[in-house]
């Protein structure tokens, strides 16, 4: 396969990656907590959502793989090294933020403690442990959605 090639690929992937990852937070945040939250019996909430959250978690876990490999290869073929040193290319860094922190979400805190600080939180109070986690959803989402907007337009010339 030849380079250009490789990069068209390489930002297809990036994009696809960028579409399932960040499309499955907002059905989360906008579809699935609030349907949950109208659940009465909170052992059922609790249950349903670790199921649908768990594979969905695979999903974000392989799309953010794919969105860092993909970004990473773009960055270093391109040689886009130097718009970390400059204000203009901000959506460079927040896109690099928001990957970061998903990833250390996903491989890193959720298996070392989220999963079970949510599980014993939701036993102790759930409706309160779905709103604390539909915040932080909703934050995660607002903040990916605006570096998704950022990110289009910059790399589209649009300079902010």
């Amino acid at each position: 396969m030849e380079d250009y090639q490789l990069l068209i690929l390489a930002r297809a992937l990036h994009v696809f990656g960028v579409v399932i990852w960040i499309g499955g937070v907002a059905f989360v945040t906008l579809v699935l907590i609030p349907a949950l939250r109208l659940q009465p019996d909170e052992m059922q909430r609790m249950a349903l959502f670790e199921q649908l959250e768990g594979r969905f978690a695979a999903i974000a876990k392989f799309t953010t793989l794919v969105t860092g490999i993909s970004g990473f290869y773009l960055i270093e073929t391109l040689n886009l090294w130097q718009r970390y040193a400059s204000a203009e290319f901000w959506w460079m860094h927040a896109m690099t933020l928001i990957w970061l922190i998903f990833s250390l979400i996903l491989f890193v805190f959720e298996p070392l403690f989220l999963h079970r600080w949510y599980h014993q939180q939701a036993q102790i109070n759930s409706d309160r442990t779905f709103a604390v986690m539909q915040k932080l959803h909703w934050t995660l989402l607002t903040v990916s959605l605006i570096t998704v907007l950022a990110a289009v337009a910059g790399s589209h010339g649009w300079v902010f």
